[in-house]
């Protein structure tokens, strides 16, 4: 098992180096001065070329990228340039409101997916299936973007009941995590369904009714570990995709987080802070599919013996 999550963490290298490399490529191809946004368009030509040649960005591109990616490897991602503060501890500083997102975004999404998942699975084709069928679809379909600014619209608004903006108290979390967390609990409820499904036909449910279980041991007890498995999978990729997504969402809601950081940043060609905000999110993304991995074995005891 350590030998695995030795294998796991080595093959990070090469998927942060790739990430970086095109995140970095688009970065450099993209029209506009990050030293005459910086000064402004009025800035003497004298200024300009000073503060690109004090950026490094007369350099070639090869040799910008090696620079980063070795400064990367020690931890070092660079100055913002508007601030001239370095880049990871900018980041660090706004993760903690971003990872809080993701995870109540995460804890929505299984909170409603799962059950909403295993009970349309025992009920196939009835009422409720249906209406979770199409509660799912509608939710999966609508953009992060649209639903917060109709639920501001709405709840802030027109009713007056949640605060419009902020993510300092637990009246504020309410919006962002609902707007985050709803799109992905489609995803979550679609694919317990489909594994319970799987799950409930087989030999040794059968085996447990005719043993005179009750019918909600069986489901819970029996079937749901065994289907849990995918939906692991599932949740793992949910939860990184609310790490990326929460960046329309805490824009929306005016919350400090890496994602409107990184926005306010795009406006202004901060490099830097574009390029080290998708390394830190990639990396994040990355532990947490190794997380997955890892539960897999004990969920599973058959792929903890493939692991020895």
């Amino acid at each position: 098992m350590h030998k695995y999550i030795l294998k796991r963490l080595l093959m990070l290298i090469p998927v942060l180096i790739g990430v970086t490399f095109i995140i970095f490529t688009l970065s450099y191809i993209t029209p506009g001065c990050p030293a005459t946004m910086t000064l402004g368009e009025t800035a003497p030509a004298e200024a300009i070329e000073a503060l690109r040649q004090e950026w490094g960005l007369d350099d070639p591109f090869i040799i910008r990228f090696v620079r980063y990616v070795a400064d990367a490897a020690r931890l070092n991602l660079g100055e913002t340039y508007a601030t001239r503060r370095p880049v990871m501890e900018e980041i660090l500083t706004r993760f903690p409101a971003t990872l809080q997102l993701a995870v109540m975004g995460l804890f929505i999404s299984v909170l409603l997916g799962i059950p909403l998942g295993v009970i349309s699975a025992t009920k196939q084709y009835s009422l409720f299936d249906n209406l979770a069928t199409i509660f799912g679809l509608i939710f999966v379909s609508i953009p992060n973007f649209w639903l917060g600014m109709m639920l501001v619209v709405f709840f802030s608004v027109n009713l007056g009941w949640l605060p419009p903006s902020g993510f300092e108290t637990p009246a504020q979390w309410i919006l962002p995590a609902f707007t985050l967390g709803t799109g992905q609990m489609a995803v979550v409820m679609r694919m317990s369904r489909s594994s319970m499904l799987e799950v409930i036909r087989q030999d040794y449910i059968r085996t447990a009714r005719a043993k005179g279980q009750k019918e909600s041991v069986v489901v819970w007890n029996h079937a749901l570990r065994n289907a849990l498995i995918p939906v692991v999978t599932a949740v793992g990729l949910t939860f990184g995709f609310l790490l990326g997504g929460a960046v329309l969402t805490e824009t929306i809601f005016s919350i400090n987080g890496i994602g409107r950081f990184m926005v306010q940043s795009i406006n202004s060609r901060d490099n830097p802070v574009i390029n080290g905000g998708v390394l830190f999110l990639a990396l994040s993304f990355s532990v947490v599919n190794l997380g997955v991995d890892i539960l897999y074995a004990y969920l599973d005891p058959r792929i903890k013996s493939q692991y020895k």
